[in-house]
């Protein structure tokens, strides 16, 4: 609060003294519990401060005064601040009100009184609580799996707030870690999602924030079945794969790329694609190729189509021969490509 501030506290106190003194001298009066040397009184940022005081009789001359310098004598404000006035629900009262209180008016004030042989204080000590407020938060960051990272989170509040992180995965539910910094060395694709910052103090309820993981991995073949279908009717050969970003998909026959021709069509969606053949021939029959890739690999399957009572499995196998040739050719494709 801004006031006439004097060149130091003894100052201060000798021109409160002689303010006093100028005034008839009443009867002996008591503040609150003047046993005490300091009182706290705590109030939460943009409250409302009470500062009490009373005396014994309306004579008695009194006055409020803190660090900055005086800011009433008895009726006469001498502070600037709007904020600040007296408190006087009787006349007895003469206590100080500070409304919307802030960090900086934290500190001791005290209530000045003249008695007959000689002036008693009551000091009062305002500590002021800050809710927690999430100032400065890691944003959203995509790594590569294997890599370290290192995420961000500060936060201001008076007591000073605790941060929590936790993983908001059904898989990692009881992750929490008591830190600004969460430092995650190699970091799996498990561990991708959202992460939350929670900071927390008593004076209100916690400030949440998030910050979204995204952990890119090379494609892995999940989910391919071979098939068996009678000439003249349509069928299709599924092939899934786990992959960050999402696979691009190739099909293949034999040593052929296929494409949407000679009946039969490619439909890519997500992490799946589906090789569409309307109408089966005896020509289709045999071993097909799924290949997957992104920026951080490649990987392939085979998938067999085959005539009823033929079967050859549920599940798709690898042709040695034939992959390491699509390897070799996809890796020289994304070679050009990059």
């Amino acid at each position: 609060m801004v006031g006439r501030v004097p060149q130091n506290w003894n100052q201060l106190y000798r021109i409160l003294l002689r303010l006093l003194c100028l005034l008839p001298t009443g009867l002996p009066v008591r503040s609150v519990d003047f046993s005490r040397s300091t009182d706290n009184i705590t109030v939460r940022q943009g409250d409302t401060a009470i500062l009490r005081c009373y005396v014994e009789d309306r004579s008695s001359k009194v006055a409020w005064l803190n660090r900055s310098g005086i800011i009433f004598a008895g009726q006469d404000k001498w502070s600037t601040d709007p904020r600040v006035a007296l408190e006087k629900r009787n006349d007895l009262e003469y206590s100080l009100r500070i409304q919307k209180v802030d960090v900086f008016d934290e500190g001791p004030y005290t209530c000045s009184v003249q008695t007959q042989q000689h002036p008693r204080t009551f000091q009062v000590h305002l500590i002021v609580q800050v809710p927690p407020k999430i100032s400065n938060i890691s944003s959203d960051i995509t790594v590569n799996e294997g890599s370290n990272l290192t995420l961000v989170c500060k936060a201001n509040g008076r007591p000073e707030p605790l941060i929590t992180w936790r993983h908001l995965s059904p898989s990692d539910g009881d992750f929490n870690w008591e830190e600004e910094y969460l430092d995650i060395f190699g970091i799996t694709r498990e561990q991708s999602g959202k992460y939350e910052c929670k900071a927390a103090n008593e004076v209100s309820s916690a400030d949440v924030k998030q910050v979204r993981v995204t952990v890119n991995y090379p494609p892995t073949i999940t989910n391919a079945k071979n098939n068996e279908s009678a000439t003249g009717k349509p069928t299709t050969l599924r092939c899934e794969a786990s992959a960050m970003p999402l696979a691009d998909f190739e099909w293949y026959r034999d040593d052929s790329r296929i494409n949407n021709a000679q009946g039969m069509e490619i439909k890519s969606i997500g992490s799946q694609s589906i090789l569409v053949v309307a109408n089966v021939t005896e020509e289709h029959y045999g071993n097909y190729t799924c290949v997957a890739t992104n920026k951080l690999g490649i990987t392939n399957t085979s998938i067999y189509l085959f005539r009823p009572g033929t079967g050859t499995g549920n599940s798709g196998s690898p042709c040695p021969a034939l992959s390491l040739w699509l390897l070799t050719a996809s890796l020289l494709w994304l070679l050009c490509k990059s």
